[in-house]
């Protein structure tokens, strides 16, 4: 089984942005992205102008949902900055949904990460493992500080999640597999007669898999409405385009219940995760339009930011414009 949004567990083994310098750096071969030149003046801005995502975090309870989006994104650039790199644009198109999800919406007790009463949470597209550390992280399911181990030698934080992670269910990475999971726990949630949800995102890309609509087609026979599944249609994989047609009703085909909606708005998205069944019996698919490497404007929309290594001047770079896009918000 295969599809073309799928990379191996070692990064190194199969994209070319893991070995090829040329292919490391968005900026290096796209004439589009800012020149990483020694002297930007960017880069010779002091350090402290920027948020340092490895800073302790401090009072992160009660922080607005986005200002959790932002660090989750400034940390997701710091793991790309890593020796190993990371699959910066989809973790980046999906910040805001993992966000959303593990701050205003998932019943979980990051100090009881297998507590009974949880809802569960799947990343099917298990190579936006990045994200997924950073807004664990964020919650408290592990400390910051650890991030800076990822993708390294003995560390648990690996390219793809592992169960060994407080807060994964399941490891991820093969493509396809994520809906079928999410579908096993809330049908034994419900056969067990309790009141656990379970949330599953997925990559537009991954809808290839024909494992995906296997699962979609059991879930909605099986009436499971405790079953919700999150696609992050940024419309790109590694080797191009991913729009695969009218995809709302294709998942209507298949009995779901689907929405379209914006998947950077967090005030929408947490109101539509956390809205009760329409119709019992009917699982729900939210079709989130996003942006491949959002906030970091040399990487959105661009195939090569599917994973990418960042020198030191582009982390800087990318950091800076995060902090800018933040304050031009809170302007509005």
């Amino acid at each position: 089984m295969t599809t073309t949004d799928q990379t191996a567990t070692d990064p190194a083994a199969t994209d070319p942005a893991a070995t090829d310098p040329a292919a490391t750096d968005p900026a290096a071969t796209d004439p589009a992205a800012p020149e990483p030149a020694a002297a930007d003046p960017a880069a010779a801005e002091p350090a402290a102008t920027v948020t340092d995502p490895a800073a302790t975090a401090t009072a992160r309870a009660g922080l607005p949902l986005a200002e959790r989006a932002l660090r989750v994104r400034q940390h997701i650039v710091a793991m790309a900055a890593s020796p190993e790199g990371a699959h910066i644009g989809g973790a980046l198109s999906a910040a805001d949904i993992l966000t959303a999800l593990y701050f205003d919406v998932l019943r979980v007790r990051p100090e009881e990460p297998e507590w009974p009463g949880r809802d569960y949470f799947l990343l099917s597209k298990g190579h936006a493992a990045a994200g997924l550390y950073a807004v664990l992280a964020e919650r408290g399911f592990l400390p910051v500080e650890e991030l800076d181990t990822y993708a390294r030698s003995g560390s648990r934080l690996g390219g793809h999640p592992l169960r060994t992670v407080p807060g994964v269910e399941f490891p991820t990475g093969s493509l396809g597999h994520g809906l079928a999971l999410g579908l096993g726990l809330a049908l034994a949630a419900r056969r067990d007669g309790r009141d656990n949800r379970a949330y599953v995102l997925l990559g537009d890309g991954e809808l290839q898999e024909g494992s995906v609509w296997e699962a979609a087609d059991s879930a909605a026979r099986l009436g499971l409405d405790n079953l919700t599944a999150v696609v992050d249609r940024n419309r790109l994989q590694i080797n191009g385009s991913s729009h695969r047609g009218n995809l709302a009703d294709r998942w209507r085909a298949f009995g779901w219940r689907a929405v379209e909606i914006d998947g950077h708005d967090l005030d929408a998205l947490s109101a539509a995760l956390r809205e009760p069944p329409a119709e019992p019996g009917v699982p729900t698919v939210l079709l989130a339009d996003t942006v491949k490497g959002r906030g970091v404007p040399f990487l959105e929309n661009r195939a090569k930011s599917h994973y990418a290594l960042l020198s030191p001047t582009l982390r800087h770079r990318a950091l800076k414009a995060l902090a800018a896009a933040s304050r031009t918000e809170q302007d509005r």
